[in-house]
């Protein structure tokens, strides 16, 4: 139903894509993420609620042509060639999807990304039955087990009111699409107080709550006056915002940084951060089984991430099994967008 090919996978029956890494005539997109939304395809199909997000993702110059973007609501069936594709919610971030793709073959369900986790922020994660089922395995090791959201935002305030007993900023680095808009929904269930935000978060910020997402107020250092102390705020902030003249502004701080990655010990210490809070945006490994075992799929192939080892465990448990490689993963089978 669905094979690997140059620009990403394929569906001959229905001659589209999914998440293609190159520019083709049409792609089905799961979300705005950079890893699955790419620039220069003729036409895409996405999720009525992740629309605006990938519009924003697509942004094209006055030199270049539009790209002609259409959206269908979740669980609406549309026949393409000789397949009927529907959008399921995923849970990653707004607009999130899983494909399913019905035909000859059977039921195939492309999951893109996806976590099992409650989220103010998306539509929850919905289980659709399927012969084959497409994994990601961005966190596919038994390593990954995450806490609770509560505890983990108990955490994270604790942590940003003893920085400012102590007259330090607190600086949370996160990503831009998703985490961001998570963290600040979250903590607005504990507290009201405002939140300072990089520059390049507003833009999707500011979607997220055109969505209905209720959030901290949010305002920019460009707001500010300049001279005025930062010690007690907290600042959300992009990675690549770490160690540009921008940070100078802050003060003393403490930084940290939220993702499933920080479950480590050592990759926060690689990563040098103060803090590390784990609140991933990714099924952990005991969700990633659940969700597989829910699905009734007789056949899983596992992509983006601990691929190969997801695999060889499924195999063992009696399953038909293979990989998918990207060309978004580097070796050793890492994610090399936003793994958080």
């Amino acid at each position: 139903m669905v094979i690997e090919a140059e620009s990403g996978l394929y569906c001959p029956a229905g001659d589209f894509y999914i998440d293609p890494w190159q520019a083709v005539p049409r792609a089905l997109i799961t979300h705005a993420h950079g890893d699955h939304a790419r620039p220069g395809s003729a036409a895409y199909l996405c999720a009525a609620p992740g629309e605006a997000l990938l519009r924003r993702r697509l942004a094209f110059d006055e030199t270049s042509p539009p790209p002609q973007i259409e959206a269908v609501a979740y669980g609406h069936r549309l026949r393409l060639g000789d397949v009927t594709i529907s959008f399921h919610p995923a849970g990653h971030v707004l607009g999130s999807a899983q494909i399913r793709v019905e035909g000859a073959d059977g039921v195939w369900v492309l999951s893109g990304d996806y976590k099992r986790a409650a989220d103010p922020t998306c539509e929850p994660f919905e289980v659709v039955a399927c012969n084959t089922f497409v994994t990601e395995s961005t966190f596919g090791l038994p390593i990954y087990r995450w806490d609770s959201t509560e505890s983990v935002v108990t955490e994270m305030l604790e942590w940003w009111q003893q920085n400012g007993a102590s007259g330090l900023t607190s600086v949370l680095f996160c990503y831009t699409l998703g985490k961001a808009q998570r963290v600040l929904a979250e903590l607005a269930r504990v507290t009201d107080r405002p939140v300072l935000v990089h520059g390049m978060m507003v833009g999707t910020i500011d979607l997220y709550r055109r969505s209905g997402a209720r959030m901290l107020a949010t305002t920019t250092l460009v707001d500010r006056p300049r001279g005025r102390s930062l010690a007690g705020e907290l600042v959300l902030a992009p990675l690549s915002a770490r160690g540009t003249p921008w940070m100078r502004r802050l003060g003393d701080l403490s930084d940290a940084f939220v993702s499933g990655l920080m479950r480590v010990r050592g990759v926060r210490r690689q990563r040098a951060f103060d803090r590390g809070f784990v609140l991933s945006d990714h099924a952990d490994w005991p969700a990633l089984l659940e969700t597989i075992a829910e699905t009734g799929a007789a056949r899983v192939l596992a992509s983006h991430g601990h691929a190969e080892p997801l695999a060889r465990y499924l195999s063992q448990q009696g399953l038909e099994t293979g990989t998918i490689r990207t060309a978004w993963e580097a070796e050793g089978g890492s994610r090399v967008d936003d793994a958080g």
